[in-house]
């Protein structure tokens, strides 16, 4: 498949994104597309993201699994696979694809990018594997390695104390605020832009009227967990 002009300087937006530069960009351009695409677009393009999912979710595993084993000495075998488990599982991968905004660089079908394709949990996460694959074909596993845990190395050993990749930034903000005798917290949402398809909401986190944290997501209940996250950053007790 030939890459325009303009295509590629989103590509290279990505690639600035995720501080890697790709040898080959087709491969990078290969793991941003879906298979809805590939159907509608018969004989300009025949090459799925699949295969590089297939790839990247071993690539996945393995990292995480050294991580685990080098960090957890006290664990016992069926401990590191239930947190691999929860760390390697849909919603962690499809969290950590919106860190980095991927939806906005995928090649969807008509159809699946109407019905919102581009923030699908299951679309983003098999994304973001195709996405790590693609960079262990270019770069080797050193280079895969780097990626993962370098973009998101303070929220994956923060969350494997926790056992999920996907911080619940909301829950944790609560129980902080109770324990320091807060137990009402109120979400607001401040504004809401762009078309139907592609809103971005706008969220505050008051306590007693004043804002002590705000956030954007693509849908209320990110913008909630975004504007949790900073408050955490306000009070100290996380650091992003």
């Amino acid at each position: 498949m030939r890459i325009s002009p303009d295509r590629e300087r989103i590509l290279n937006k990505l690639q600035s994104e995720i501080n890697y530069q790709f040898k080959d960009i087709e491969l990078l351009n290969t793991s941003l597309t879906h298979s809805s695409y590939v159907n509608e677009n018969k004989g300009k393009c025949d090459k799925s993201n699949e295969r590089l999912e297939f790839l990247g979710d071993s690539v996945i595993s393995l990292v995480v699994s050294e991580y685990l084993y080098k960090r957890f000495i006290e664990f016992p075998e069926g401990d590191l696979t239930k947190r691999r488990a929860s760390v390697v599982c849909e919603s962690s991968l499809a969290f950590a694809a919106r860190k980095i905004n991927l939806g906005d660089y995928l090649l969807l079908g008509k159809g699946e990018d109407a019905t919102g394709g581009r923030d699908r949990d299951s679309i983003l996460a098999d994304a973001f594997e195709a996405l790590t694959g693609a960079i262990f074909v270019d770069g080797g596993l050193k280079s895969a390695k780097d990626f993962l845990l370098g973009q998101f190395e303070r929220e994956v050993i923060y969350a494997l104390s926790k056992g999920n990749l996907f911080i619940d930034y909301k829950t944790e903000l609560q129980e902080i605020l109770q324990k320091r005798g807060i137990s009402k917290i109120e979400y607001r949402v401040e504004k809401e832009t762009g078309p139907d398809h592609n809103k971005k909401f706008y969220m505050n986190v008051l306590i007693e009227g004043k804002i002590i944290g705000s956030g954007m997501g693509r849908n209320k209940k990110e913008a909630e967990q975004m504007a949790a996250k900073q408050a955490l950053l306000k009070i100290g007790e996380t650091d992003g």
